[in-house]
Formats: C-alpha cells, structure tokens, sequence
C-alpha cells in the first residue's frame, strides 16, 4: 500500500494537521514465483538517483525464509501510481548470521541515502539462531550491495545491548550532534528487551509501566 499526503500544515513546532490519501495496492505475491509464495511485505521506499522511486520489499519463501527485493514503481500520466516492475533481488541470505536451520533470511529493510557518506545505507533485519538482529549493507546505486555486518552498541546508562533482539532501524540522512557537540551518524532501532516484546505485553493482565531507560524505540 502507498499513501501520499495530501494535507501538511505545521505550526508553532508542531504538526497541526497532517491528512493521508490511500494509494492502493502496489504489490503482491506473484503466482507461481517461490521466492515470494509467503508473502511480499514491509519494503523500504527510496527516490534513486535517476529520480525513480523504488521500492525494497520482503519477499517471503516457504518456511518463512526471506530476501530482500527490487522492483521500480510504475506511474500513471496523472503521476499516480499503478503497480511495480520486479528488478531482482538486493540481498540474498548468505552470510552467518543471517542463515538459520528452520528459516531466517533478510528482511524489513530501510533504505536512506546518507550525505556524509554519499552512500545510499540500508539497514534490515538478520535473522539467525541468534535471533534478529540489525545489520547494514550500502550502495552507491542501488542495485549493488556491499555488507558492512551486524550493528554493535556499546552499554549506555547501564543498559546493555548484548544478546537483545533488535530489528526495524533507521538511519538518518544527515549528521547530527553526539552527546559532545561532534557531528555523528544516528540510527532509530527497537530493542526487544526482555517483557517488552509485543506478545507479552498482548498477554499482560495489565500493561506495564514504562521504564524510560528501556524504550521501545
């Protein structure tokens, strides 16, 4: 599904109003195709270069083994959307950790092109025996990826990343301040801390407080 936004009024550093306009559906699983037989969901959208827009979808196998896809979006004469054209594949699961026994794969990516860099950075989610984790790949085009591996945090506050379950990342497309005034690369990301994962809040007789120190996001 896209959406555009039809109506943006921002007001005194905030969103007053802020309308959506459904699109349609832009993409399903293609018959007959057993890369995508379970699914083609969650794709990263991104303008390339060539002033394109493409779209980075996960496309699900049988036993829940994902790659992450291309497809360019096709446009009507009144600019609105109609439907994709399948590229390929951006990433095939191939290292450790993103290969497990009953599954796993790449999936849900996000893509950004980072100006300091001059890359083109996406960030998905690696599935292994470990669990989901963040890991990276960049491109100067789009259609060539090179992996960078797994994210890595350092214990902050106390709080410490090791082992967590971690998945949908962002990163930003510009430098932002560090702690200490010093440009840096940021990255948005959802640590699955132990009695934060959405199955067991569902089953909580009771939600939880929040712990600022753990965040969802």
């Amino acid at each position: 599904m896209l959406l555009r936004s039809v109506q943006s009024v921002w007001g005194a550093g905030s969103l007053s109003a802020f309308a959506m306009h459904r699109l349609g559906q832009m993409m399903e699983p293609e018959p007959g195709n057993p890369l995508e037989v379970e699914g083609v969901l969650n794709p990263a959208a991104v303008r390339g270069h060539d002033g394109q827009l493409y779209l980075f979808p996960r496309l699900v196998a049988k036993g829940n083994f994902s790659r992450i896809g291309i497809a360019r979006v096709k446009f009507n004469k009144l600019g609105d959307p109609t439907g994709v054209e399948r590229l390929g594949i951006a990433l095939d699961p191939e290292a450790e950790y993103e290969l497990r026994s009953d599954g796993g794969g790449c999936e849900d990516a996000r893509v950004t092109f980072v100006e300091p860099l001059g890359h083109y950075v996406m960030t998905y989610t690696a599935l292994s025996a470990h669990g989901p984790r963040i890991a990276l790949a960049r491109s100067e085009d789009l259609f060539h990826w090179e992996r960078l591996g797994l994210a890595t945090f350092l214990p902050y506050m106390g709080i410490d990343f090791e082992g967590v379950d971690n998945k949908d990342a962002c990163v930003f497309p510009v430098a932002v301040p560090d702690p200490s005034g010093l440009p840096a690369l940021a990255l948005l990301h959802r640590p699955l801390f132990p009695g934060t994962r959405p199955e067991e809040i569902a089953c909580a007789a009771a939600m939880p407080r929040n712990d600022i120190h753990r965040e969802s996001i």
